[in-house]
């Protein structure tokens, strides 16, 4: 356990358990990850408030995974505006020179009167949509357009949705939580997985900062997620804490851990919402 701190209150042991610094497992566990049925790679599409943290959290497990600090995904930390604003493909190399079995997909984000339309990332879910596409706040994707897949393939379509929030402004709009509700109800009717990311916990207290192996212990923490859960409905046990890497210049096992146990589990949930999809299509 963590350091324990008198200005915030804390649990007398943590509330969830992790493995501190038990990231070779981890680590093996992603490698040796394979999908299923005739599934060639994991698609991961990334959802959340602008300024959340969406690409930092790509760049993050990039980073736990290739073993050095990874910025290819563009991450803007100068302003509190929107930076990404084309949908983007994101794959992870390997130690054979080929790429893991997942891919990360990266848009703009959700905002109080503007943002993505909640129309393009349902036509996103379906696959409908191109990569390089510029979104517009203000019209949808139209289907004349050059980047809208008319027929798109069953591998373009989403496995899994992950809804980025940053823990320090998690203060979300009425507007923004109808959105998000609203493509909740799409994606579970696409029987598509979905966890939340909560980022920036380092920046909730001084003993987040000091020791992240507080997580589970800082009561704080617990009642942001479970703020989160009743604004959006996504249970507790699908949303998890990370500390997303964009000042480190040298990799930290406590980030790798909260990154890892993350990782793993939007993988196990693609995968289990991947074979309901297929039990699906086989009986009809």
């Amino acid at each position: 356990m963590g350091k324990s701190f008198s200005k915030s209150p804390v649990f007398s042991k943590p509330w969830r358990t992790i493995k501190w610094g038990d990231n070779e497992a981890d680590l093996k566990y992603v490698k040796n990850y394979e999908m299923q049925f005739k599934d060639r790679e994991l698609r991961i599409l990334l959802l959340g408030h602008e300024s959340a943290g969406k690409s930092s959290f790509i760049n993050s497990v990039q980073t736990v995974l290739t073993g050095r600090i990874y910025a290819l995904a563009s991450a803007d930390c100068s302003s509190d505006k929107m930076f990404t604003k084309e949908y983007k493909t994101y794959k992870v190399r390997n130690e054979y020179s080929s790429f893991y079995p997942f891919v990360f997909y990266d848009m703009m984000g959700l905002t109080e009167g503007g943002g993505v339309l909640e129309e393009d990332v349902k036509m996103v879910l379906r696959g409908h949509v191109k990569e390089g596409y510029k979104f517009d706040p203000l019209a949808p994707l139209d289907e004349d357009n050059e980047f809208y897949k008319r027929n798109p393939n069953p591998s373009d379509n989403i496995h899994v949705v992950v809804y980025v929030f940053a823990a320090d402004k998690l203060n979300i709009s009425e507007e923004v939580v109808q959105k998000i509700r609203s493509i909740r109800m799409d994606a579970s009717s696409l029987n598509i997985a979905q966890i939340a990311v909560l980022t920036k916990i380092d920046q909730l207290c001084p003993e987040m900062k000091e020791d992240l192996r507080n997580v589970y212990v800082l009561q704080q923490l617990k009642e942001k997620m479970e703020k989160l859960s009743a604004a959006v409905g996504i249970p507790m046990n699908c949303i998890f804490p990370v500390k997303n890497y964009h000042e480190e210049i040298d990799m930290k096992k406590d980030m790798n851990t909260l990154i890892f146990s993350a990782l793993r589990h939007i993988i196990h949930c693609g995968d289990d919402c991947n074979t309901l999809r297929h039990s699906h299509n086989e009986t009809l």
